[in-house]
């Protein structure tokens, strides 16, 4: 893998986190940390996807590596409100 498709897989890693980011309503950080949510999200998406049995609808390949955009998504956003539940403060009435 060249680096050229290195940094491309990571800007669409870094697309995938902040859509998966916008679509569970809670923000973790920022540009950086998207990247890292959005690599997560596609470990986690995947995964789910292999589990369930479901196909991948929209692979991309870059430098002959296969990045899973809307696992990726997905996966993104569940892992997004996952840590937006745990991380918000709960006020006690």
């Amino acid at each position: 893998m060249s680096l050229i498709s290195l940094i491309i897989l990571v800007v669409i890693a870094a697309i995938a986190g902040m859509v998966g980011q916008a679509l569970s309503g809670y923000s973790v950080g920022g540009c950086l940390v998207s990247m890292v949510v959005g690599f997560i999200g596609a470990f986690l998406g995947l995964w789910l996807a292999r589990a369930l049995g479901l196909p991948e609808p929209l692979p991309i390949s870059v430098g002959g590596e296969t990045f899973p955009l809307v696992w990726a998504i997905i996966g993104s956003a569940l892992f997004t409100a996952v840590l937006g539940f745990f991380s918000r403060r709960r006020r006690l009435v």
